[in-house]
């Protein structure tokens, strides 16, 4: 009689195993298998981290194993089960591989198909087809649209993270490594007892040196000792935490009315302010964007202030980017003067203050929630409503989508949320925040997100003339990579355009992310098809650059970019692809750290070994 070797392997999550009953079924082209008990209480099988095999003896040969169906029975209490993969060896001595990392909870079923991607065309049979059907209606029930507030981007519809489906909740590791990263930030700002700090005026400059004491490292020591500096201030702008900001100017704004006489002390090339425009070597970073919108008013003990600042910047012949010019507000004025340098010492950095506050919230809402949390929550929603887990653009975009969901629900539970974190810390809290989004979104725009389109745009892509724009030569240098594994990829599965029109359920999830995520809106730039291989391998950039390397460079990695520890892909020119795609991110690995030796500043947060895949933070 013919016999299959089955293989299982447990999740090393935290209680990952389970104790209950487990059936398996195989259905093949030529019949079915009876339904075979695997596991029973008090066996000790898939136990955390268990790799497990069992025989299944049939009557006849079932022919191509097309389906695996497992099932769970509960013993006692509810004891979920993370099951990595199955592996199957036929009588004939071949090997099948079905990933599955899914939970499977309460008294569920799953029925997987083996590893290797298929587009919509490929599947041939019915029970393929089906099968295929019904994991997208299943998902498109667990994974809804929902409006969080008017104008944002849609969400997911949970009011909480227990509502989530398990597959996407934070595991146990996970959610222990939220708090203790939580706790361990409020240990080194000792929040606890400087949070009268932050909720009154401050009244002397050492208070932020007294925020910093627990934090030492050769970086944070650098700033802290030249924080007040011209230098350090216009540096920040190309390589701090919000680089996205400056743009090269073409033209003096009316509403910001500079003049030569004002910053003639700044000039070093003895040439007007007109004529350095002209030459490329002013740039300017406006923050409108605030104006307008309310200061957090929740404590009502505690006045709050918002400001609208623009600031002006020059290259020097150092070629370093210095402050100029600030104006604090939209509307020049008497009430509203132009600071400059050559003003008082206190006076002067004060308006850095100001604007270095200004670009504090720009950066935490826009920056940072709006255009990497926010969109990639899109994306990830999108992925799991309209490709199902056969799908060969599933396979590559799932790494990049663990933990989106589950973070930003989090973040609406406790941190945006109404009397959350923004709420009593930030002065964008109170709804300033919302509104602050609200406006943003008319500058989401596929266009923006498109790393070397938008560092073009902004005037900002020349090395010549702006030597020192790390976030721009290491982004690019990842942009590229990760668009070449992207062609890779496309390319096994897609041989010519007409299958990339072809493909009914891409056209749905690029459909999805228009309507929902971008809200409908053309002037966003958004496709609402992809037509051609090479559209369809720069959207898949955007996606994945979104969701790791933007997100890095304006937060922090943990699991990096370019490693996968589930196996989705089983092919061996999908892994091919993948390890050139890691021998690249290698070499960029090796150039940065080349280019930072000896740096008193050095630039690292682009370096791949340092990108996570997805954001999870």
């Amino acid at each position: 009689m013919p016999s299959y070797t089955v293989t299982v392997a447990t999740g090393s999550q935290w209680f990952a195993g389970t104790d209950d009953y487990v059936y398996l079924s195989l259905e093949g082209a030529a019949g079915c298998s009876e339904r075979h008990l695997l596991d029973k209480p008090f066996y000790n099988d898939f136990e955390r981290g268990a790799v497990d095999s069992y025989d299944v003896t049939v009557e006849e040969d079932l022919g191509e194993i097309q389906l695996i169906k497992i099932e769970k029975r509960k013993y006692w209490y509810q004891d979920d089960w993370y099951l990595k993969y199955i592996t199957v060896k036929t009588p004939l001595g071949d090997y099948l591989e079905f990933p599955c990392y899914r939970w499977i909870t309460d008294e569920k079923e799953i029925v997987l198909r083996d590893g290797r991607a298929k587009l919509p065309r490929d599947d041939k049979t019915q029970i393929l087809k089906q099968h295929r059907r019904k994991e997208l209606e299943d998902r498109q029930k667990m994974y809804r649209w929902k409006e969080w507030h008017p104008g944002f981007p849609l969400s997911i519809d949970a009011h909480s993270h227990s509502e989530l489906p398990r597959d996407i909740q934070f595991d146990n590791e996970k959610g222990i490594d939220f708090i203790l990263n939580y706790s361990k930030a409020m240990e080194n700002l000792y929040i606890n007892r400087f949070m009268h700090m932050f909720q009154s005026s401050w009244s002397d400059f050492a208070d932020f040196e007294k925020i910093f004491v627990r934090i030492s490292n050769t970086i944070s020591e650098y700033v802290m000792q030249h924080w007040k500096e011209d230098f350090m201030f216009g540096y920040q702008f190309l390589n701090g935490c919000n680089p996205v900001l400056i743009r090269r100017c073409t033209e003096i704004p009316k509403k910001f009315p500079v003049t030569t006489a004002m910053v003639e002390c700044s000039l070093e090339r003895n040439l007007t302010l007109e004529e350095e425009v002209k030459q490329g070597n002013v740039f300017i970073v406006d923050y409108e964007l605030l104006d307008g919108v309310d200061a957090n008013k929740t404590d009502p003990c505690t006045i709050q202030y918002l400001a609208a600042p623009i600031c002006l910047l020059y290259k020097n012949l150092e070629n370093k980017i210095l402050p100029i010019a600030i104006q604090l507000g939209q509307k020049p004025g008497p009430e509203n003067p132009i600071f400059l340098p050559s003003d008082a010492m206190y006076d002067w950095l004060l308006a850095k203050i100001w604007v270095r506050s200004s670009d504090f919230h720009i950066h935490q809402t826009v920056t940072h929630l709006l255009r990497t949390h926010l969109v990639s929550e899109v994306f990830s929603i999108a992925m799991f409503r309209q490709l199902p887990a056969v799908h060969p653009l599933f396979k590559l975009l799932v790494p990049h989508m663990r933990f989106t969901i589950a973070i930003n629900t989090k973040a609406r539970e406790q941190l945006i949320c109404e009397c959350g974190l923004f709420d009593k810390a930030n002065a964008t809290g109170g709804g300033g925040h919302v509104q602050m989004v609200q406006k943003a979104m008319k500058d989401l725009t596929y266009s923006s997100l498109c790393f070397p389109e938008e560092i073009k745009a902004k005037g900002m892509d020349s090395q010549e003339d702006i030597p020192y724009y790390y976030y721009r030569d290491d982004g690019i240098k990842v942009w590229e990579a990760v668009k070449s594994f992207a062609e890779d990829v496309i390319r096994i599965y897609y041989e010519n355009d007409e299958v990339v029109c072809e493909d009914v359920e891409l056209q749905a999830f690029v459909k999805d992310i228009y309507v929902y995520g971008m809200r409908g809106v053309k002037a966003s730039g958004f496709p609402k098809m992809i037509k051609t291989r090479e559209k369809l391998a720069e959207y898949l950039t955007v996606v994945m650059f979104t969701t790791s390397a933007q997100h890095a460079a304006v937060n922090f990695g943990q699991l990096f970019l370019g490693m996968y520890p589930d196996e989705h892909f089983v092919e061996k020119p999908v892994k091919e692809a993948m390890a050139k795609f890691r021998k690249n991110l290698d070499e960029i690995v090796s150039t940065i750290t080349e280019r930072n030796k000896n740096k008193k500043l050095p630039y690292y947060y682009l370096s791949p070994d340092r990108i996570p895949n997805s954001v999870a933070v």
